[in-house]
C-alpha cells in the first residue's frame, strides 16, 4: 500500500503565523500523524493539508477579537489553527462528539494553548453567561441551518464570521428566512487571501442584533 504524502510547508505559512509558527507546524504534524486513524480527517486530505485546511484558516485571523466561539470545532479547523495565530483572543471551541473533544483538549494541552477552552456540548445546548464577540464556524452545514446554531451564542453588536466554499453567495440567497429572523444585517461574502494563499478563503460575515 503507497503511503500518501503530506503536504510540505508553503513558504508563506511562517510569515502568516508569525511568532506562533512553531506552534503551527506541531499541530499540522500531529493531524497528518493521526488525523486519518482518529477519524479527523480523510487519507486524502494530507497531500493538500496545509493548502486547504491550515492557510485556509489562519488567512481569517485578523478578522477575530475578545472572545470568539468555533461551533462544530471538529479537529481544530478553524478553532486551534486561529487560536495559535491569535494568542491575544479568547477561545472557545464547541464540539459535541467526544473523541473529537479528547483530541482537542490533548492539542491544547499539548501546545500550551491557555486562551482554549473545550466544550463538549451541541451548539444549542451551550448557554454562555456572557455572549461571544464573535462566533465562527467551517465546514459544518449550509447558512441556512448554521444561522439558529450561532446567532443566539452572539452578543447584541457581536459578529458571525464563517468560513465557507465558493457558493457562499448563493447560501445567503438560501438563508433570507433564517437572516430576518435572527435580526442579521450586513450579510457579505469578503474573500480573503487573493495573491498571499493558493487557494482563497470565502468568509460570510454578519452582524447580530438583539432587537
Amino acid at each position: 500500500m503507497t503511503e500518501i504524502p503530506v503536504e510540505r510547508e508553503p513558504a508563506i505559512a511562517a510569515e502568516l503565523f508569525g511568532p506562533t509558527i512553531d506552534k503551527a507546524r506541531a499541530f499540522t504534524a500531529a493531524l497528518a500523524d493521526q488525523g486519518e486513524e482518529r477519524g479527523l480527517i480523510g487519507p486524502l486530505e494530507l497531500p493538500r493539508l496545509w493548502t486547504r485546511h491550515i492557510l485556509n484558516s489562519v488567512i481569517a485571523a485578523p478578522l477575530f477579537q475578545g472572545s470568539v466561539a468555533d461551533v462544530g470545532s471538529g479537529a481544530g479547523l478553524p478553532g486551534i489553527v486561529l487560536a495559535i495565530a491569535r494568542p491575544d483572543v479568547q477561545w472557545t471551541l464547541i464540539e459535541p462528539m467526544e473523541r473529537r473533544v479528547t483530541w482537542l483538549n490533548e492539542q491544547v494541552k499539548e501546545l500550551d494553548l491557555s486562551n482554549v477552552a473545550v466544550v463538549r456540548a451541541r451548539a444549542e445546548e451551550v448557554r454562555p453567561l456572557a455572549a461571544f464577540d464573535v462566533v465562527t464556524a467551517r465546514a459544518v452545514s449550509a447558512l441556512r441551518t448554521l444561522i439558529p446554531l450561532t446567532a443566539p451564542l452572539v452578543r447584541d453588536g457581536g459578529e458571525i464570521t464563517v468560513l465557507k466554499g465558493v457558493n457562499a453567495a448563493n447560501e445567503i440567497s438560501a438563508a433570507e428566512k433564517q437572516i430576518k429572523k435572527f435580526r442579521l444585517s450586513d450579510v457579505r461574502v469578503e474573500v480573503l487571501g487573493e495573491g498571499v494563499i493558493e487557494e482563497t478563503t470565502r468568509v460570510i460575515r454578519a452582524q447580530v442584533r438583539a432587537s
